[in-house]
């Protein structure tokens, strides 16, 4: 006879524990393994074992692979999709602790001793003694999650709910999202194949506070957008003893940062919610060695936040910013040239990558700049990143009659911002997790933007004007090491909701879950939830 196996708080959490005990930080080999060691866990539900055919492996790149698996009841056509991720960030910070950083009733154990509780932040020692926490890299982002919806799937299963699920866990999350990417084009394919309606879109990322005070719960009718301008700074090189002979690079940044860092023109706000300002991720300039000849190749990345905005709306403002930047520049290094009495090098002009690509194909050739791009794609130790801003280099090099210039590019990954809180289903499914969450005597707000980029960005696309374009146009690994299913993401129609276990200190040495929340109160409130739209 059939039992069930994760029904219970206690088997709940000892599944737990096994999917964070097989640790998967994105880009090693415990991320390419996780998707078969999970696939072989699912193939255990009598459902599966019935239909194996139904659990499938997408390739995501790089050795990874997303998993679908769905439980499909023999009359019903309306569908959930349950996202969730699988890879994890690093656990370098947990230092002596580390080989416990995926052993989380070991590492919540080890944490007790003096030795260990004395370094915890007051907050953290406070949860650890209260015994209601299970500290480990990935229990509350997001093995917990898909803990969850794997009960679901057997729940589901056993008990015939006349609804479909498509369990679907992705690798990548914390970096590109290649694995949602990937699974987005496989979605698609199996609404198709299946005759399904995909009527909600259901993520179970964590309930993240919104300051280092906060432990409300909340639930999300959306999710932010992320996008990165970035721009090549290309001066003049000379030797450091003849200094106005050339302009480094560093000159030029330094005034596009001041006027991106905090620029409250990228600042959105909807539904009583606001993106963070801009900020530098990264400055550098190009050279690869040290030497007397100045810097006069340098890149910068910014990172903006989006909620109602295209990329094309974006790069307009990027440029403005840009223009506005550069002027400043000119203006400060002509004052220096008359000072000096010199001629100067020239005024620093603004182009974005799309016309510094049109100029090259000009000059060089279709042929030759491909050659120069595939140059650099070979460089398999730079991420997309780094490829972006070395093909603006390399291409910045063979085109100097255009220096000095600023030029703006995109650099992945792009997280369009989602948002279903208008959405009568979703108005309702929110108030009946407010109402059972009370049952546990617990109040759970709503967010319209969950704050933590999640792949939930890749459905529900819309974009009418085809602004995404602009993306395309700017990005220069687009097509190669990089792209997004625009055209699948937005057939991909129906609303998103976000409801977690609530955790701390996501990504930090003292990340951790709360346990009632995670296997008493949450298992209720979902399974409430999917019963309802049945």
């Amino acid at each position: 006879m059939n039992t069930y196996m994760w029904h219970t708080p206690e088997k709940l959490r000892a599944l737990l524990c096994e999917l964070v005990s097989w640790e998967s930080r994105t880009l090693t080999e415990g991320e390419n393994d996780f998707a078969f060691k999970l696939k072989d866990k699912l193939l255990t539900l009598p459902h599966f074992e019935k239909h194996p055919e139904r659990i499938e492996l997408h390739d995501a790149g790089l050795g990874r692979h997303a998993v679908t698996a769905l439980y499909k009841h023999p009359t019903a056509t309306e569908t959930v999709v349950l996202i969730s991720h699988f890879d994890t960030v690093h656990t370098e910070e947990y230092g002596e602790l580390e080989p416990l950083a995926c052993q989380p009733e070991a590492l919540t154990k080890k944490l007790m001793e003096p030795k260990y509780k004395k370094d915890l932040p007051e907050a953290a020692r406070i949860d650890l003694e209260s015994g209601n926490y299970l500290f480990g890299r990935g229990t509350m982002d997001m093995k917990m999650g898909l803990a969850l919806h794997m009960q679901l799937m057997e729940k589901a299963s056993f008990e015939q709910w006349p609804i479909n699920l498509i369990l679907t866990a992705v690798p990548d999350e914390e970096v590109n999202s290649a694995g949602m990417r990937a699974a987005v084009v496989e979605l698609v394919r199996l609404r198709e194949q299946h005759g399904l309606t995909y009527k909600l879109f259901l993520n179970s990322e964590p309930s993240f506070s919104q300051g280092p005070s906060d432990i409300n719960e909340y639930i999300y009718s959306g999710t932010i957008g992320k996008i990165m301008p970035a721009a090549l700074f290309y001066g003049k090189e000379t030797h450091v003893g003849e200094p106005l002979k050339g302009m480094t690079a560093t000159f030029i940044a330094s005034y596009m940062t001041q006027h991106m860092e905090w620029n409250p023109l990228f600042r959105e706000t909807d539904l009583g919610e606001s993106t963070p300002l801009p900020v530098s991720l990264q400055l550098k300039d190009l050279k690869m060695e040290y030497s007397t000849q100045t810097p006069y190749r340098a890149a910068a990345l910014y990172n903006v936040f989006l909620l109602k905005r295209t990329a094309s709306e974006v790069m307009d403002i990027f440029e403005q910013v840009a223009v506005e930047a550069m002027n400043a520049c000119n203006q400060q290094y002509q004052q220096i040239c008359m000072r000096e009495q010199v001629q100067g090098v020239g005024q620093v002009k603004v182009l974005r990558y799309e016309a510094l690509l049109e100029h090259a194909i000009d000059k060089l050739g279709v042929e030759e700049v491909q050659a120069i791009k595939q140059q650099v794609l070979q460089h398999s130790t730079w991420d997309d990143r780094e490829k972006s801003i070395r093909i603006v280099d390399q291409l910045m090099i063979r085109c100097q009659e255009l220096a000095p210039a600023t030029v703006l590019l995109y650099a992945p990954p792009y997280y369009p911002a989602i948002n279903s809180s208008k959405h009568p289903l979703v108005i309702q499914a929110i108030d009946l997790m407010k109402k059972t969450a009370q049952t546990f005597a617990i109040e759970v707000e709503q967010i319209h933007y969950f704050n933590g980029i999640c792949d939930l960005s890749y459905v529900n696309y819309t974009d009418d004007t085809n602004e995404w374009q602009a993306f395309e146009r700017n990005t220069p690994v687009w097509g190669d090491t990089y792209s997004i299913p625009f055209k699948e993401m937005a057939a991909l129609q129906g609303p998103v909701l976000n409801v977690g276990p609530f955790g701390k200190d996501a990504h930090q040495k003292t990340e951790r879950l709360h346990v009632d929340s995670a296997f008493k109160e949450m298992p209720i409130m979902l399974d409430t939830l999917i019963k309802s739209l049945c």
